[in-house]
């Protein structure tokens, strides 16, 4: 009479408030109409059961991959003998679980219904799988359309797995910052939001193939207490309940999410036994869910192994008691054969009645029809991991990341960084290794990171990086490795917080802090003038955050929860976009990944048969970065690898990569005119065979010039250099270094031009000189461009162009900054220096003048040769600046004459060759260049294509032609336009 009278009292309280749906409400049916197809398996089925096989239906059973033997073989007991309904699998890896999935549906009567716990992914119980976005990183999106994208790819890679239910998502409104079990897992704190991303999230999920099941009715937002370990009590009153907490559930089931989870919490309004958990509790699964909200879907209980409710009751009891209050199915059962006997005796006793078990039996079976399970079919083993590693799902977890990082301060107003040649940046991670957020740093900024493992470290350790932080100007702190504690300030050391504090009291540094975790642990870095929240620690994060700082990619994120008074749910700075190269993946930029994957077998033939030690492959389109791979070594010995920092000599991609930049900087100041003769800036000319050609024509490749002249080989005899030429050391007047044991004449420049104008012209053709490719040309144009600019070349390009741009690598004479070790050697040269070259220029004649020729001289890795491609490739637009204000470099890239490769001073593809420089299937339009050392640069305007090969293909001899015998480069161009095409 007492349980009778609480239910009688609730309904009346429930009527009064008018605050839920009305008793006179249509139920809603969250199952689909019933076609004859299905109704005839459900009956066939359910008739071919005996009453205990069908109470086994009832059973959700624990399941894990990674257990022994004994484990498997109670799972297949229980399979056999009390036909359980369905497994929920917990935590193994995927291909362990695909082998017992297929091993227990074979032993079962009726195809098992198998659930897995996937709010992130596959990643949240398994190992070697994807981890998508918790529930607070999705509710800092200002899209929701990518909650329903990751749904999505879940319900794929679940089904790819024999994964019918994912228990998910979590629509519980955490409005309590103290919460240690939900937090992180909700959406956010605006019932709204929650609603929105939950709907979003089931409609990925069920549209897929997948059955939703949201949780933990009716809402664990505003919890304390972890109910994994105790009772969380809810102390909402109807109003609170209805209008915050049921909300989100209510819009579920509008929207015919098929399960809802019923969750362990007490609450005081609808029982008044203090132990009586909302998963036993008629009141509320029966009376609240089922009769006042009308739902129909698949009620699922809570684990039914949490301490919360296992430990007050003997084995068995819980079971019944669940399944007497109106759920479904029986989630974790600690004793299925007791569960049953317990079951049993109820329905024996009145308690449970009958018809009602087989109706909820019925409802099972409908569920498992939906799911395809009337045409079981095996997990496919084989190629499991290659269908669970869709290149969709990483675009989709990077996705979520760009448009979930937050920028919550930025007091300074100095994010995105923007000037780099002011900005002297270091890095500080503290918590744990960041390898990805520290190798997408590098890609922008070459200052160092110190890295503190410990979160914990002593107050020593960061007294050691204070002291080395001195040549900067900017900080960046990251915080890694964060927890989901509160009472321990989320994993952030007092150490950390005290060094921050001690950064902020420093008026020369400006410190921009990261943290890589629960945006509630913001509360102790408030303080701080410029702070980034990117709510989680993993690969998408990481390589997303570096991109946000420096306008590679704009802010979009919001915070979903109110931190404190001043950090409120909604903040969120946006940021522009810089236009600076992004990483991410080809899907995302309409290219193939699997058919890019080519480009490793080019290039390890190309090692194998040697043609080159090693090399770099950059691909990037639209501006991302989606290829970017280093193969083999520094030399055929193997004893130094190839790796994305390694320096390669540019030989002649420096015409285009620095003289020519310099040439389209003094064209688009208006500065030079093409058409002018090359003797009206450089008058020395004019008493020379020379005076008549114009600065287009030398760009052209058509002034006449001859191919080469002799110039070190003046300076040389079969004794050795000449000492009128060279000395062993330096000196004022033997100032510029040819190898570090070898210097030639101050004058030796002047020398080289003087030869220069000394040289013979070609003959002409029917009136003007051919087409001949010449590093003369950039002989003459590094002199014009030196006498215009005022300075030396070498100078002006850093300060226009490498230093704005970020490009630590990019340099003439790389042994100034770098030590040997970070450059790939060249040539041994037998024949003039008399050395392995390694960080002297290959070329000779720029070596002869101190390693910065018009026409060679530059070394650079391919990222930062890329960064200066992609700004030319944006007509000067890159990192919020402009480097050119007209379309110079699009004047200069198109083809100038018909039957000529030549731009001005860009190379083209050949059209009259069936195997010329570029692919055939790149369009006409592409421009760039190829170096002798091995290396080339292309750019395609209409697609939007970079590809950047650099090798070291003359170690250790100049005479190896295997880089284009066996036509390395341009396969690895055309595997790039295959991939394109596949789109």
């Amino acid at each position: 009479m007492l349980k009778e009278f609480r239910i009688g009292l609730f309904l009346l309280v429930v009527a009064l408030s008018g605050l839920l749906v009305s008793s006179s409400a249509p139920r809603k049916d969250t199952g689909r109409p019933m076609s004859v197809a299905e109704q005839n398996w459900v009956d066939s089925v359910f008739t071919s059961l005996t009453p205990e096989q069908r109470l086994g239906q009832l059973f959700m059973v624990a399941a894990y991959s990674n257990k022994d033997r004994k484990h498997v073989q109670y799972t297949e007991f229980l399979i056999k003998n009390y036909g359980i309904g369905g497994l929920m699998f917990l935590q193994g890896g995927p291909r362990r679980q695909a082998n017992l999935t297929n091993r227990y549906q074979a032993a079962s009567k009726v195809p098992l219904l198998i659930a897995m716990d996937a709010e992130w992914g596959l990643d949240m119980r398994l190992d070697s799988s994807m981890h998508f976005a918790k529930g607070m990183t999705l509710g800092a999106m200002d899209d929701p359309e990518y909650v329903y994208q990751m749904g999505r790819e879940i319900a794929l890679n679940l089904k790819t797995l024999g994964v019918h239910v994912s228990f998910s998502p979590v629509i519980d409104v955490n409005s309590n910052p103290s919460n240690p079990v939900i937090g992180n897992r909700s959406f956010g704190e605006n019932k709204e939001q929650v609603a929105t991303r939950g709907i979003s999230y089931i409609r990925g999920l069920q549209d897929h193939g997948v059955m939703a099941v949201v949780k933990h009715f009716p809402g664990h937002g505003d919890t304390d207490v972890d109910s994994h370990v105790a009772l969380p009590v809810i102390n909402s009153d109807m109003a609170r309940l209805t209008n915050v907490d049921l909300y989100p559930f209510q819009k579920a089931f509008d929207q015919g999410v098929m399960g809802v989870m019923v969750g362990h919490l007490y609450m005081p309004l609808l029982d008044t036994v203090r132990t009586l958990s909302a998963t036993i509790s008629r009141n509320l699964v029966t009376g609240l869910l089922k009769e006042k909200m009308g739902y129909r879907g698949l009620v699922f209980t809570d684990a039914l192994n949490m301490k919360s409710v296992s430990n007050l009751y003997k084995a068995g009891e819980l079971d019944a008691l669940a399944l007497a209050a109106g759920n479904d199915v029986l989630l974790f059962s600690e004793d299925v054969p007791m569960a049953v006997q317990k079951i049993k005796e109820a329905i024996a006793g009145g308690k449970i009645d009958q018809n009602d078990v087989d109706q909820r039996v019925r409802k099972i079976l409908r569920a498992k029809f939906w799911a395809g399970l009337n045409k079981l079919r095996p997990v496919d083993v084989p190629r499991l991991m290659q269908n669970l590693n869709r290149p969709l799902s990483r675009m989709v977890q990077q996705q979520i990341y760009e448009h979930a990082i937050t920028v919550v301060k930025n007091e300074d107003d100095l994010l995105p960084f923007q000037h780099l040649d002011t900005l002297r940046i270091a890095a500080v991670t503290i918590g744990s290794e960041a390898d990805t957020y520290e190798e997408i740093m590098g890609k922008y900024q070459s200052g160092p990171v110190y890295a503190v493992p410990n979160r914990y470290a002593p107050d020593s350790t960061f007294a050691r990086i204070s002291s080395r932080l001195t040549p900067y100007n900017v900080v960046v702190v990251s915080l890694h490795n964060m927890n989901n504690t509160p009472v321990h300030n989320y994993g952030i050391g007092d150490g950390a917080l005290k060094f921050l504090k001690e950064l902020r009291a420093n008026p020369r540094l400006k410190t921009v802090v990261v943290a890589f975790g629960n945006a509630y642990a913001l509360k102790f870095l408030e303080e701080n003038r410029n702070l980034v929240c990117s709510y989680e620690d993993n690969y998408a994060s990481q390589l997303v955050t570096p991109q946000v700082l420096f306008g590679a990619l704009p802010a979009k994120g919001r915070l979903p929860v109110t931190v404190s008074e001043n950090l409120k749910a909604g903040l969120g700075l946006p940021t522009p976009d810089f236009r600076r190269l992004r990483y991410g993946t080809p899907e995302e930029v309409g290219l193939d990944s699997r058919i890019l994957t080519q480009i490793d077998n080019v290039a390890l033939e190309a090692v194998a048969y040697a043609a080159a030690p090693g090399c770099q492959v950059l691909v990037a389109k639209d501006g991302m970065v989606v290829f970017d791979k280093s193969y083999g070594y520094c030399t055929y010995d193997k004893n130094q690898p190839v790796n994305k920092s390694t320096l390669y000599d540019l030989a002649s991609v420096t015409k285009v990569a620095g003289t020519l930049q310099a040439i389209m900087y003094l064209k688009d100041e208006g500065k030079i005119n093409l058409d002018d003769k090359v003797s009206a800036y450089l008058p020395e000319l004019k008493t020379s065979n020379k005076k008549d050609m114009t600065v287009r024509e030398v760009l052209m490749h058509q002034a006449g010039l001859k191919a080469g002249i002799p110039t070190w080989e003046r300076t040389i005899t079969k004794a050795g250099p000449k000492p009128t030429f060279y000395a062993s050391t330096e000196s004022p007047r033997f100032s510029r270094e040819v190898t570090p044991d070898l210097y030639s004449l101050r004058t030796s420049d002047d020398s080289v031009w003087t030869w220069v104008q000394q040289s013979g012209l070609l003959p002409k053709a029917r009136g003007k000189y051919p087409v001949e490719y010449s590093d003369l040309s950039f002989i003459v144009m590094k002199r014009l461009a030196e006498k215009l600019l005022q300075q030396p070349i070498e100078e002006f390009l850093a300060q226009k162009f490498y230093r704005p741009l970020g490009l630590a690598s990019m340099t003439y004479n790389p042994l100034d900054k770098f030590p040997k070790s970070c450059i790939a050697p060249t040539e041994n040269d037998t024949f003039y220096r008399h050395t392995l070259l390694q960080g002297s220029v290959h070329d000779q004649t720029a070596a002869l003048v101190g390693g910065v020729g018009g026409h060679a001289g530059l070394f650079s890795n391919a990222n930062d040769l890329a960064v200066l491609m992609q700004m030319n490739l944006q007509n000067g637009r890159y990192g919020g600046q402009r480097y050119f204000q007209t379309p110079v470099v699009t004047e200069f890239a198109r083809s100038v004459e018909a039957g000529s490769r030549r731009g001005l001073g860009w190379d083209r593809g050949d059209p009259s060759k069936p195997e010329g420089p570029t692919s055939n299937l790149s369009p006409a339009s592409t421009f760039g260049h190829t170096g002798f050392t091995g290396t080339c640069v292309w750019m395609d305007p209409e697609n939007k294509i970079l590809y950047i090969f650099l090798s070291n293909r003359v170690y250790p001899d100049a005479g190896n032609k295997k880089l284009v015998q066996y036509n390395i480069r341009t396969r690895i161009h055309d595997v790039i336009y295959k991939a394109l095409q596949k789109t």
